[in-house]
């Protein structure tokens, strides 16, 4: 009886090692850029999210830089497939796109996205910015419908992000504020009965968040860069990427960091926000320090958040610099990747 109890013991454990050591095992390195689908057609010289443009004296009201290409649509399949081939040329593996429920503007846009995407071998997530409903059982509800919805309308799209083939979804963190931490197994666990599994990245580094997400980010590391030289810049983040993967990593989850290449609000807000670009050291030394923490994925903060002033797309102020140098930073941190191409 005694030997049959041992042998029992042995075997649970041998099961218990295993399935940790699948946990552990590293996600594929990917090189995600956050992406915003929300900019309409110019009219009269107005669009949605550009407000008033004038193109001839390169002035948009509502965006800090100029866009290379002006002021485009977010509906437009040309000008998508235009972001995904300089995106994926310069080592950038998808986009996370801004999701603000179905039958919006960004909802329809990222279906057109999402089929350029698959059409372009190239990956795409959603970013989930807002829970519908008032806390408790309405809101749990509506917001397993809103993933039911990205699952089985998105998620079996080729282009969707997965690992070991469960489509992944981030939660920015004014979604992760309107839901209670305890209710989140209670979304994730009426979603998964209605559209199978799949996995959610928290904004934020919080033990709290670990029984119920499968990974941790950080949109915005803007507070903690501005005002910073590049060696102070360097200290700093050297020791935050480490301790965010170290924290990911001592909870099996998906590691990230977020690199930005500045961040000025100041056009938009008042009296906003702003981390210098340093003529392109705040981007390379933050991609330095991220590649030495050995991350599973790489975020930027933003291909195109032009009213925040930290896109990366070409601007007319920095022509191509920031797409560039992020081809150059992501084939050392793919190195894989880049002797492929």
């Amino acid at each position: 009886m005694k030997l049959r109890l041992k042998w029992q013991f042995f075997l649970w454990v041998c099961l218990v090692c295993a399935s940790a050591a699948v946990a552990a095992e590293p996600a594929p390195r990917e090189v995600l850029a956050f992406y915003y689908p929300w900019y309409g057609e110019v009219k009269n010289g107005h669009a949605r999210h550009w407000n008033k443009v004038d193109a001839e004296n390169h002035e948009i009201s509502d965006s800090t830089h100029y866009p290379l290409r002006g002021a485009y649509s977010s509906q437009d399949p040309a000008v998508i497939d235009w972001q995904i081939g300089l995106a994926k040329t310069n080592g950038i593996t998808g986009f996370i796109v801004s999701w603000w429920g179905k039958g919006t503007p960004e909802d329809s846009a990222t279906s057109i996205l999402l089929n350029r995407a698959a059409a372009n071998h190239f990956k795409a997530s959603v970013y989930w910015e807002t829970v519908p409903g008032r806390k408790g059982g309405d809101q749990i509800h509506r917001a397993a419908e809103d993933l039911v919805y990205l699952l089985t309308n998105y998620g079996t799209n080729r282009a969707f992000l997965k690992v070991d083939g469960k489509p992944v979804i981030f939660v920015y963190g004014r979604a992760m504020g309107e839901v209670p931490v305890g209710d989140w197994e209670a979304i994730r666990s009426e979603a998964r009965a209605k559209a199978g599994d799949f996995l959610l990245i928290a904004d934020g580094y919080n033990e709290k968040f670990a029984a119920a997400f499968d990974g941790f980010h950080s949109y915005n590391i803007c507070g903690d860069v501005k005002g910073k030289s590049p060696e102070q810049l360097r200290a700093w983040a050297a020791g935050y990427y480490q301790n965010v993967v170290k924290f990911a990593r001592q909870h099996r989850r998906i590691s990230t960091v977020t690199v930005i290449p500045g961040y000025d609000d100041t056009k938009i807000r008042k009296p906003g926000l702003k981390a210098d670009r340093l003529d392109g050291q705040t981007y390379r030394t933050l991609w330095e320090e991220a590649i030495r923490s050995n991350p599973d994925w790489v975020l930027i903060t933003s291909w195109n958040e032009w009213h925040e002033g930290s896109e990366i797309e070409p601007s007319l102020e920095d022509g191509d610099k920031y797409v560039r140098m992020t081809g150059e930073m992501a084939a050392r941190f793919r190195p894989e990747s880049a002797a492929r191409n």
